[in-house]
C-alpha cells in the first residue's frame, strides 16, 4: 500500500489509504512552530520529516521533499485527506499567534534587507540634494540684497551641513554597493547602480528585469508620454549619467545605452544568483563593443 508524507503547520504525518498511520507533532509553542515554518519556506527538510520516513518509501507533494520520496503533486490523495489540528490539541489561538509571529519575522527580515536599506539611502540622498538646491537658490537671492553677515551665516551653516551629509551618504552608498552588488557597481558605477536598484524596487527585482527595461529605468515619464502621445520612445533613463553615454554623439547614445543595459543585466544576475565576479569579462566586452560603435 502506498505511503504518503504530509506536513502541516503543526506536525508531519505518514498516511496511507486507510488514514494517518504515524505522526510527529511540533512543540506547542509559537516560536518553535515558526522556526519550522521558516525552514520550510527556505526549502529545507525538517528533522521530523526525515525521522518519520526513515526506511519507508513515500509519495510527496512538495518539491522540497523530493529527496525523501517520489514527487507527485497531482496525486488525488493529497486533496482528499483531512487533518484537523484541534484533534491534536493545536488551537485556533495558537495558529493565530503563530501566524502573527511568522508575519512579523518576515517583515523584520525585509526591513533588514541590505538592498532595501540602500534604497532608503538613495531616496534620502535625493531629498538632501533637492534641499541643498532650494537652500542654495534662496541664499543666492538673499545675497542680492544688502544683508548683514550675521543674518546670513546661520543659513550658510545649514547649507554646508546639508552638503556634508550629501557627501557622507554618497560615500556610504559606494561602500555598500561594493558589498551588495560588486559586479553592478564596477560596470555602471556605484551611485548610478544604486539608483537603478532603487528605481527597480530592489536588487532581486532588477535581476529579473530584461535589459530593455533596465535601459529606461528613470525615464518612466517619457515612456508614458510616448505611449500616450506617440513620437519617439526614450532610449535611456538614469544610465544616461554614465560618461560613455552622455559624452557620446547623439547618434551613438542609443546603441551604447543598449550595450550597457545588457551588461548591467548580466552583472546584476551574477550579484544575485551566482555571486561570481564577472566584471573583467564584461568590461572587456564593453570596451570592444564601444570601439566598434565609434568606428561606425
Amino acid at each position: 500500500m502506498a505511503q504518503y508524507l504530509i506536513t502541516k503547520w503543526f506536525g508531519t504525518f505518514l498516511c496511507d489509504e486507510a488514514g494517518i498511520q504515524k505522526d510527529i507533532l511540533f512543540p506547542k509553542h509559537e516560536k518553535e512552530i515558526v522556526q519550522r515554518l521558516r525552514e520550510i519556506e527556505n526549502n529545507n527538510i525538517l528533522e521530523e520529516e526525515k525521522k518519520i520516513v526513515k526506511n519507508t518509501e513515500v509519495i510527496v507533494n512538495e518539491k522540497r521533499l523530493k529527496q525523501l520520496g517520489t514527487y507527485d503533486h497531482e496525486e488525488p490523495f493529497f486533496k482528499t485527506i483531512s487533518i484537523d489540528p484541534q484533534e491534536y490539541g493545536f488551537s485556533q489561538e495558537l495558529f493565530h499567534g503563530t501566524s502573527l509571529l511568522l508575519a512579523q519575522q518576515r517583515v523584520d527580515e525585509q526591513l533588514q534587507s541590505e538592498d532595501l536599506q540602500l534604497i532608503q539611502m538613495v531616496n534620502a540622498l535625493d531629498d538632501l540634494i533637492q534641499t541643498a538646491n532650494l537652500l542654495s537658490e534662496r541664499l543666492s537671492c538673499w545675497s542680492l540684497l544688502p544683508t548683514s553677515k550675521k543674518k546670513v551665516k546661520p543659513f550658510e551653516k545649514t547649507l554646508s551641513a546639508v552638503n556634508d551629509e550629501i557627501l557622507r551618504l554618497q560615500d556610504q552608498i559606494e561602500i555598500d554597493m561594493k558589498v551588495i552588488a560588486p559586479n553592478t557597481s564596477k560596470i555602471i558605477g556605484p551611485l548610478i547602480g544604486a539608483r537603478l536598484i532603487a528605481l527597480a524596487g530592489g536588487l532581486q527585482k532588477m535581476a529579473l528585469m530584461p535589459a530593455s527595461t533596465i535601459q529606461i529605468l528613470g525615464a518612466e515619464k517619457a515612456l508614458f508620454r510616448f505611449k500616450k502621445e506617440g513620437g519617439r520612445p526614450p532610449k535611456h533613463g538614469v544610465i544616461f549619467q554614465h560618461l560613455s553615454i552622455n559624452c557620446a554623439p547623439k547618434t551613438e547614445r542609443g546603441r551604447i545605452a543598449r550595450l550597457l543595459a545588457t551588461k548591467i543585466s548580466m552583472a546584476v544576475k551574477a550579484d544575485v544568483f551566482t555571486k561570481r565576479d564577472i566584471t573583467d569579462q564584461l568590461l572587456q566586452d564593453i570596451d570592444k563593443r564601444l570601439q566598434e560603435i565609434r568606428k561606425k
